[in-house]
């Protein structure tokens, strides 16, 4: 399992996908948004720009990252026969789809490192060491319904489709989720599509820590079902692509 995952992660090292969304996006639109609103401050927070668009740049990452290191090279992977290869070799079933989410999530951590790395640097941010270590671990353990996501998609898809789709998808939920401007500026049908999806929630649980208050317990629950309902759906697809394999 050790040199499967190995693999894993050199494969998707050399992803220019992964460079260009995961890596470069991301910190490239902080420098940006952060040099037009990074000194305004947020008064019902009191949280400056720099702060809001540091967790907004990296959960965008992040989700980025969750989506377009499972969909795609998963259904590569399918149509070409690595799959069925993988099944005749001694890993148990279940260690081919945690070592992907495994992989994926080992993915994840440059994107938030990197916005926040580029937030400290350039606009000189600064937070407590607990809201440090709890803005990276729940963004980071908050991209797994994504990852479930992506799984899914390149389980039922080609990759030609799985593709368009992952994009779509990422920019989707991270349009939806608030993520590239505030909910306040929304249309009220937006809005109610915002607040059902799981990046909403998983972007509001960063905001709120940075802003030095706890989580809502809604807003944890509601990253938690989306991750057991979309991993019992990456399961059943993967199943089901396995048959086929």
């Amino acid at each position: 399992m050790r040199h499967y995952l190995k693999i894993e992660l050199l494969r998707m090292l050399r992803n220019k996908r992964y460079i260009i969304f995961v890596i470069a996006f991301p910190v490239l639109f902080y420098l940006l948004y952060s040099n037009l609103w990074g000194s305004e401050v947020d008064q019902a927070t009191g949280v400056k720009g720099s702060v809001t668009l540091m967790v907004s740049m990296g959960a965008y990452g992040a989700l980025a990252a969750s989506i377009m290191s499972s969909a795609v090279p998963w259904s590569q992977e399918r149509q070409s026969g690595w799959l069925r290869q993988l099944q005749i070799t001694p890993l148990p079933g279940w260690t081919i789809i945690v070592t992907k989410l495994i992989a994926s999530m080992v993915l994840v951590l440059p994107a938030l490192l990197l916005v926040a790395l580029a937030a400290v640097l350039t606009q000189h941010v600064s937070l407590p060491a607990g809201e440090w270590v709890g803005l990276i671990a729940a963004l980071w353990i908050g991209t797994i319904p994504f990852i479930a996501l992506g799984l899914a998609i390149g389980s039922v898809l080609p990759p030609d489709t799985a593709q368009p789709v992952a994009v779509i998808g990422m920019f989707g939920l991270a349009l939806l989720g608030g993520l590239w401007f505030p909910e306040s500026l929304m249309p009220e049908t937006m809005k109610s599509i915002a607040h059902v999806l799981p990046s909403y929630d998983y972007a509001n649980i960063g905001w709120q820590i940075v802003a030095g208050e706890t989580p809502q317990a809604s807003m944890i629950l509601g990253v938690a079902a989306w991750a057991v309902g979309l991993g019992a759906l990456a399961l059943l697809a993967y199943r089901r692509a396995t048959v086929r394999a």
